[in-house]
């Protein structure tokens, strides 16, 4: 019976992964990028490479904001300031005007304006590129794209469910959970890739758990949406309002007046949270009954949720601090949150997660892998006798070409039209998406054409030219590249520090490439009747 209950395990951990495993694999991408899309986003925006060498305080930085919206947003009913920080180095200014009179509103965002600021002097920054940069990846891997949010969000939490079960399914067939994490034989094929599933799979267990649940619980509301239905009765306003309260808006009185100076408010805010302000509001700026709002910077702890305090936008009173003390639901829920984005880690920390992140994208890669290597082993006196290999086992070949080798392709494309395409383009956003999409529908479509190991090595080798070859690039678009970064030690550290990384990628899969080296002849007619993942090295 024992036994009967563990190979059940073995059968729901199988197809349970495998059924969704390429999306997975673009969502934990996708995420494990996000964790720098910061720092990405400042890559992709090579005009503000010389104001990240510059940082100022806090205090300064509110000043010149402060500056700046009274001179270019007036008329606006509210502002919103976000201050740099480590990083972020530019100053983000952004103001809602009302429509003039006869003048359609043009959406939710139609009269929103932003910009980019130097944070010591408040002058617009030339116009760095538009690009979605690291916000793209981001919303990728929840959002995934050319389809509703809401639909995607469902497809998303569709697979993760289907992770969580794999996971935890894996766990309960593994009856040496411990030894497969200090258990790897290289060149011993189909045990090579079981080998390899484990350790990446293992060795960070409980962030792959972690990360599944959260991922689920942050968009809880969507998926089961019953219980807060039926307490409130379907009055969702007061639901939020009570689970996630927040300070009670002042009407504007409609009488001018002038707004009482940021910095000294950012000092009191900072003095008694023991951390920096990260963003600024301010409601009916120029009226009576102005308020600002300071909303503490992310990193002190695990919660998303911060903690804020609302100013008298005259006479610079503290009204209320809110957010110190938060009901059970909204601390939970802002933990699970901040737990899943991590924005409350340090730069090792944040390395840590990232690295995990990878071994997850490993841990679905390989788990592919292992089940078409199975199959094919099952298969391999058909295949011997001349007989083609089963639509299955062909088509996950071809998906496990596509996707594995396919999406390093995609994300250097991405990067590599940031840089080439025209600064002035139309909607250029989109048409570096387009790249990223077109070059991995490609990559896929070329490889359902023929899965060979042949096809392996092509594409492993143009995702490591176009990753490795991007501190190349950097270095004929920029000022700011890795040589000046180490050798001069001037730039943004964050800038050589994303080369680097992409650079090790890069010649990783160069190396994965190589191993895919031609195979000996007697090999080579083995393979002939098939040629696709029998193919592959035995996880050398």
């Amino acid at each position: 019976m024992k036994e009967g209950f563990r190979q059940s395990m073995a059968w729901l951990h199988t197809w349970s992964g495998l059924l969704v495993c390429w999306v997975l694999l673009l969502v934990f991408c996708g995420g494990t990028a996000s964790y720098y899309r910061s720092e990405i986003t400042l890559w992709m925006q090579p005009e503000l490479h010389a104001v990240a060498a510059n940082p100022v305080s806090s205090e300064v930085a509110a000043s010149a904001a402060q500056a700046a919206m009274t001179e270019r947003a007036g008329g606006a009913t509210r502002w919103f300031i976000t201050l740099p920080d480590e990083r972020t180095q530019a100053t983000q200014l952004g103001w809602s005007k009302p429509p003039k009179p006869g003048e359609k509103k043009k959406g939710r965002r139609g009269n929103f304006h932003t910009e980019k600021t130097d944070p010591a002097t408040g002058e617009v920054l030339s116009k760095p590129r538009d690009t979605r940069g690291g916000e793209f990846l981001y919303r990728l891997h929840f959002d995934l794209h050319y389809m509703s949010p809401i639909w995607a969000r469902w497809i998303v939490g569709f697979c993760a469910m289907f992770m969580l079960v794999s996971i935890i399914s894996g766990v309960i067939t593994h009856k040496r959970i411990f030894k497969d994490l200090f258990t790897f034989r290289p060149k011993k094929g189909q045990r090579s890739w079981l080998d390899a599933h484990n350790v990446t799979a293992v060795l960070a267990l409980p962030f792959h758990l972690m990360i599944t649940y959260t991922g689920l619980v942050t968009l809880m509301f969507l998926y089961m949406p019953s219980g807060a239905t039926a307490a409130y009765k379907g009055d969702k306003d007061t639901f939020f309002a009570e689970a996630f309260p927040r300070a009670e808006e002042r009407k504007a009185a409609g009488v001018a007046a002038p707004l009482t100076p940021f910095a000294p408010l950012v000092r009191q805010a900072e003095q008694q949270w023991g951390s920096k302000v990260e963003r600024i509001s301010v409601n009916a700026p120029g009226d009576a009954n102005a308020v600002i709002t300071l909303s503490r910077a992310s990193g002190r702890d695990m919660s998303t949720r911060q903690p804020s305090m609302d100013f008298d936008g005259v006479t610079g009173k503290l009204l209320s601090s809110n957010g110190e003390v938060l009901p059970g639901a909204a601390a939970t829920q802002g933990v699970m949150v901040g737990l899943h984005v991590a924005h409350f880690g340090a730069p090792l920390l944040r390395a840590l997660f990232f690295l995990s992140g990878l071994a997850g994208c490993a841990m679905v890669a390989t788990g592919a892998l292992l089940w078409a290597v199975k199959t094919r082993q099952k298969q391999a006196k058909a295949l011997a006798a001349g007989k083609r290999a089963s639509f299955g086992l062909r088509l996950v070949e071809a998906l496990n070409i596509g996707a594995i080798a396919g999406i390093p392709i995609a994300f250097g494309a991405y990067f590599w039209a940031n840089r080439l395409l025209p600064v002035a383009m139309e909607d250029r956003p989109q048409e570096e998406i387009a790249c990223f999409f077109g070059a991995w529908a490609l990559a896929a479509i070329v490889a359902q054409l023929r899965p060979t190991r042949a096809m392996w090595r092509i594409q492993l080798t143009a995702g490591a030219i176009l990753l490795a070859g991007l501190p190349l690039l950097n270095v004929f678009t920029t000022e700011s590249h890795l040589g000046v970064t180490l050798l001069l030690g001037r730039g943004p550290v964050s800038v050589a520090a994303f080369d680097l990384v992409v650079l090790a990628l890069g010649l990783l899969l160069a190396w994965a490439a190589y191993k895919l080296k031609p195979l000996p002849a007697k090999a080579a007619k083995l393979a002939a009747a098939a040629p696709a993942t029998n193919t592959l090295p035995g996880a050398a």
